[in-house]
Order: structure tokens, then C-alpha cells, then sequence
């Protein structure tokens, strides 16, 4: 299950941009992201029911591998390109709304730390969300999901309820805030938040169904025969 940019793309704007915008995640939501809130709804996909049409399509050519260029673009490009636009721009909306500007400090003991903890954590929470998003994305290859349908996967499902529960852990408990370095969301980010799922998994419902339009046979209407 992808989701490796969004995690790079947040230390490479804190680097490029010569510390002018604060580090959007931290070393630990990092450790928490791949250790917990990933791994049950990635071992799921694994034991997920194949979709249908699988058994009819040709085999693959010899010399292809697993990985190919058309599974990378669609991992790194489409499903973690979109969340990390949704990540960093949660992550900047937060902190603008608290009277943040570029090169603005917001360490600790100054006056914009409060606004940088709820901003990280808008970072971490939304790459959870994306994560969501990504897991019902990858459920299928080509078919929609509507045609297998949401519950197909009950592993998927009970490793997703983990995931949203270890995240408000995170999020809302005050011994893992001290922790992680997190603080709670209002009902206003949780609103941005929201969408982030369906925005992963909605792209590329689209990118599948134009997949499958262009692989559809061209029927070539049959001709009357001639006297």
C-alpha cells in the first residue's frame, strides 16, 4: 500500500526551503505511520478475494516482472503525488489560519509552537486519511471497487477501524501527545480532513475507468455479404 512520498515530501520542503517553513512530521509520526497505522490494512490487501476478470485476462509476458512501470506511476505518481498535495496543503492551511508567514519561528517558547502542533498533527492525520483512501484504491487493479463492493474485504475494514483508533490515540491522549508531539484537532481541521480519502480513492476510480475504456475491444460491425 503507497504511501512513501507523502512522508519524503514534507522533509524535502523543510529542506528546500532553507527552514523557511517549518518541518511538517516528525521523526516519531513517521515511526508511527509505518509501524502502526499502515501495517494491518496492508497485510489485509494481502489476503483480500482476487478481483473478478483475473483468471480471464492473458498471462504476463515472460520477461515482465511484478513491479512495473505502469504500478509505479499509479503508486508514487497518482495515489501518493494527490496525497501529498492533501497532506502539505492541511499542514499549511493550519498554520496560515494562526497568522503563520514563511520564515516564521515555531519552536518551542515561541508565540506560533501552539499553532505548530495542531499543524503537524494535521500532517500526521492526513496521511492517514490518505492512507484510507489508498488501501480502497489498491483493493482492485482494474475493476471498479462498486463492483466488488466495500465489505468485499472485511481484514481491510477491521484494520482501518485499528488505524482511526491508534490515530485518536495519538491524537487526543495526553501521555502519546507528549510523545509524538501532537495535539487535538477541532471540528473545523477534522472537516478538511474528511475528504482526503475520497480525493486518493475517487482519482483513481477515474484513472481505472479510463484504463478500462481503452482497453475495451473495438466491435467492428459485420458487413452483409455480397451476392
Amino acid at each position: 500500500m503507497p504511501i512513501a512520498v507523502p512522508e519524503v515530501v514534507p522533509f524535502l520542503v523543510f529542506a528546500l526551503s532553507g527552514g523557511a517553513i517549518p518541518l511538517p512530521l516528525t521523526v516519531l509520526q513517521i515511526l508511527a505511520i509505518d509501524l502502526e497505522t499502515e501495517t494491518l490494512p496492508a497485510l489485509a490487501l494481502g489476503r483480500g478475494p482476487a478481483e473478478p476478470g483475473t483468471m480471464d485476462r492473458p498471462p504476463r509476458p515472460r520477461g515482465s516482472g511484478v513491479i512495473d512501470r505502469g504500478l509505479l506511476l499509479r503508486a508514487w505518481l497518482l495515489l501518493d503525488g494527490i496525497s501529498a498535495l492533501l497532506v502539505m496543503a492541511g499542514f499549511l492551511l493550519t498554520l496560515t489560519r494562526a497568522g503563520w508567514h514563511p520564515g516564521d519561528t515555531t519552536g518551542s517558547g515561541r508565540s506560533l509552537h501552539h499553532a505548530y502542533l495542531p499543524a503537524t498533527t494535521m500532517t500526521f492525520a492526513g496521511i492517514v486519511a490518505c492512507q484510507i483512501g489508498t488501501a480502497f484504491a489498491a483493493r482492485t487493479d482494474r475493476v471498479s471497487l462498486f463492483t466488488i463492493g466495500v465489505r468485499s474485504n472485511p481484514l481491510l475494514l477491521w484494520g482501518i477501524v485499528f488505524e482511526l483508533v491508534f490515530t485518536a490515540a495519538v491524537i487526543y491522549l495526553p501521555l502519546l501527545q507528549d510523545v509524538f508531539g501532537t495535539a487535538g484537532l477541532g471540528l473545523s481541521q477534522l472537516a478538511v480532513l474528511l475528504p482526503f480519502p475520497v480525493l486518493v480513492w475517487g482519482a483513481d476510480e477515474l484513472f481505472r475507468l479510463r484504463r478500462r475504456r481503452s482497453a475495451a475491444p473495438v466491435l467492428v460491425p459485420l458487413q452483409p455479404a455480397r451476392p
